[in-house]
């Protein structure tokens, strides 16, 4: 990995270490490394998450999306996982979201996905990273006609909405459901799909100001739900990070549901309706030894990588399985999604909830 990107993206204080300088220079380069074969205008999406600096930094990377020819989709305010998604149903070249995820709102990031949702291989982040350090001077300066534009997806947020619901094959009547939004970009997708698949929910951490995103709430401060999903008799609670990546569940007595025992519950289910590919969960070397034993109860094996979602997913595609995911929260479910989804995991839970009646 380079001096720009870590394991997921390119982060930092915003204004300070992520510029919008630098946020224009990374709209430049990603925009033509990502993008340098295709034969058409290339055309590159461009979502983010709610915190304050997120209007600075998204100008400044469309602007650069814009300078080298290509054309910036704006989203506006989504869960990460709907840029993974996004990007392959409007068959776009190259997704961007800007986010720090479940770090404090001084904090911004950008990251990039390519066309098929994926986050970025080594090589291609180095690539950009080469060109930031010492090729800015070499992209193509169009002038005239050729200059990319701007355009708004209106209906973006809808269409990731109707694919978290197309997820399941129920709905959740009966079920009283928590919700802690962190007060980021899952503040409208969680509650409009659990209410349209006839969940009852009660929501906290709803109403984002741009400078509240993970402040003591959400799933690094699980405590409020705790406290939540027992003072509303709820049958069961989900906290999301501040970009809806992650996913972490509270039982109806407020007890902690971590990542480990989220697999084990969506992995033996899969298992019995024999959709669990190669009968086989990724995890990681930080996964609970109770997750292995209860696995191997039941007849699956768990494989286990380095820390970091982008080698849980790694393994999963080298190796064709569906399931995997991490303690803290991402759950990877490659049915449906090329990355962690805090909401399509809540879903898939609830589904197992239903159909079991546990």
């Amino acid at each position: 990995m380079g001096i720009l990107f870590g394991t997921d993206g390119v982060r930092g204080i915003a204004n300070t270490e992520l510029t919008g300088t630098q946020a224009y220079n990374l709209g430049r380069a990603g925009a033509y490394v990502l993008t340098k074969e295709k034969k058409h205008t290339p055309r590159i999406l461009v979502g983010l998450d709610t915190r304050i600096s997120g209007d600075m930094l998204e100008s400044a990377l469309v602007a650069g999306i814009c300078s080298v020819g290509a054309e910036a989709v704006q989203v506006g305010i989504v869960p990460t996982p709907a840029v993974a998604y996004l990007v392959r149903k409007y068959k776009l070249d190259a997704g961007v979201m800007i986010s720090a995820s479940h770090n404090p709102v001084e904090y911004n990031g950008i990251k990039f996905f390519n066309h098929l949702g994926y986050k970025l291989r080594d090589e291609l982040e180095e690539e950009i990273e080469e060109i930031m350090f010492h090729g800015m001077d070499t992209l193509p300066q169009p002038t005239g006609k050729d200059i990319g534009v701007k355009s708004i997806a209106e209906d973006a947020l809808e269409d990731y909405i109707s694919f978290l619901q197309q997820s399941t094959d129920t709905t959740f009547e009966g079920i009283k459901v928590a919700i802690d939004c962190a007060n980021g970009s899952s503040y409208k997708a969680a509650p409009i799909s659990l209410l349209n698949l006839k969940a009852r929910i009660c929501i906290i951490h709803n109403e984002p100001d741009g400078t509240n995103i993970n402040e003591n709430c959400g799933s690094t401060h699980i405590q409020d739900l705790c406290a939540f999903v027992k003072e509303n008799h709820a049958d069961v609670g989900f906290a999301f990070d501040g970009d809806a990546d992650r996913c972490l569940a509270v039982d109806e007595n407020g007890q902690l549901i971590d990542g480990d025992k989220i697999l084990a519950i969506c992995g033996m289910a899969m298992k019995q309706q024999k959709t669990l590919k190669n009968d086989t969960i990724v995890a990681t070397i930080m996964s609970n030894m109770g997750l292995s034993l209860l696995a191997k109860k039941q007849g699956i094996q768990i494989e286990q990588t380095n820390v970091g979602d982008r080698y849980v997913l790694e393994r999963m595609i080298e190796k064709n399985y569906n399931l995997g995911g991490e303690q803290s929260g991402h759950i990877i479910f490659l049915d449906y999604n090329t990355t962690g989804d805090g909401i399509l995991t809540a879903i898939q839970f609830l589904t197992v909830m239903k159909k079991t009646g546990k």
